[in-house]
């Protein structure tokens, strides 16, 4: 076989994806081992039939063909109206892109900015395929580490030293995060901006989590001084609104930005169906209620989970504002993240993402997905805070 290009078999960098855990869950599942599964942020819940009927009627009406590939104008008039709205950034069709989900949308994102071989900076912790995507796109891929201590919550000081010792080309940023589920606070997003400003940075801003913010609100960066136009904001379906399998985001930006990656959309993905964007239409213009009712699990879940692990002192909980997670510290364990979560997937089944999954600023720490049934999720929880507490005396 010829070779393959580097650009393919460097993805992963160290040569792990991050998911031996989630990967060996499935595996004993497949086998019959009943495994209660907080692992990825896949909702429980299926998209709601309403939204599916929508996509089945624009299906079944013909809306089966090749799309506009920037997106049906409909659909970018609402994304833009929804931006506004919710951030107070005057927004056009002309300034967004719909593209195959959020995962898409940060590909193409870094194919605008990276010129091959430029630094491209990434808080750390991360979600898994943010050092894969840069690679993918001819980056290289930084991470500016954090720390616990702080909330993981990065600083100027931190950036502009990487920017600076790189001369990076980039800064992706993930608010509210995944998976710490933190949510940047102004004074945070004012040092991210300052740091884009001073070392002429495009920011990658993912928003997908918006709509789940428990404590605080949510500040776009894209709308602090003098970032609107060096910002590209990634925007998707799939948290909001349960639309994970429909692969439905977009891409928010200067107009010229957005221009060049309707020319990158035409050679790659050639647009997303137009079914899809009908069903996506509908749910966004259903309001904010059925965002809301979505999102109530979850924080409904947080506070179960919060009210378990305030009644033991082994596993410490990072302080969680939003998205669909909880990033809990096992140190007092002795053991590793990735130690821990193997030991309590054999032996109680319980299935959970070592932080090391997320980068090294979080050794020693575990994500867990608030994506089950409350009275299994409270059962896990419990469990887990045993185990932990088990392994600490040992």
């Amino acid at each position: 076989m010829p070779q393959l290009s580097p650009r393919i078999t460097t993805l992963n960098g160290d040569g792990s994806d991050g998911w031996e855990v989630f990967y060996k869950a499935r595996q004993m599942k497949a086998q019959g081992i009943p495994i209660t599964e907080l692992t990825i942020g896949e909702h429980d819940i299926g998209t709601d039939a309403s939204i599916l009927a929508a996509m089945d009627a624009a299906a079944t009406g013909g809306h089966t063909g090749y799309a506009m590939v920037p997106g049906i104008r409909a659909l970018r008039e609402e994304v833009a109206r929804r931006i506004t709205t919710r951030t107070g950034v005057a927004t056009a069709p002309g300034n967004i892109l719909i593209t195959p989900g959020g995962q898409a949308a940060l590909f193409a994102a870094h194919m605008a900015v990276l010129t091959p071989g430029n630094a491209a900076l990434y808080i750390d912790p991360y979600y898994a395929t943010y050092p894969g995507t840069i690679r993918a796109a001819s980056g290289t891929p930084v991470a500016v580490p954090t720390k616990a201590a702080d909330d993981f919550l990065p600083t100027f000081e931190q950036i502009d030293s990487a920017a600076r010792a790189t001369q990076a080309r980039s800064l992706l940023v993930n608010t509210p995060n995944n998976p710490t589920g933190t949510v940047y606070p102004r004074e945070t997003l004012d040092q991210i901006a300052r740091a884009c400003i001073a070392n002429d940075l495009w920011l990658i801003s993912d928003e997908v989590y918006d709509t789940q913010v428990w404590e605080g609100d949510h500040l776009s960066p894209r709308a602090l001084p003098g970032m609107a136009e060096r910002t590209l904001t990634i925007g998707s379906m799939s948290k909001s609104h349960a639309m994970t399998g429909s692969r439905i985001g977009w891409i928010a930006g200067p107009e010229e930005a957005i221009t060049r990656l309707i020319d990158l959309a035409t050679n790659t993905t050639y647009g997303v169906p137009g079914y899809i964007q009908d069903a996506a239409l509908f749910a966004l213009t259903a309001g904010p209620d059925l965002e809301r009712q979505i999102a109530e699990p979850f924080r409904r879940r947080r506070t179960l989970a919060l009210d378990i692990l305030a009644q033991q002192n082994t596993v410490t909980v990072i302080p969680s504002r939003g998205a669909m997670y909880l990033m809990l510290d096992i140190r007092a364990t002795g053991l590793s993240g990735e130690a821990f979560a193997h030991k309590l997937l054999d032996t109680h089944h319980i299935a959970v993402m070592p932080g090391e999954s997320f980068g090294q600023s979080a050794a020693g720490h575990l994500r867990i997905a608030l994506t089950t049934a409350d009275d299994r999720l409270s059962e896990a929880v419990r469990t887990l805070c045993r185990f932990a507490a088990d392994l600490a005396e040992a």
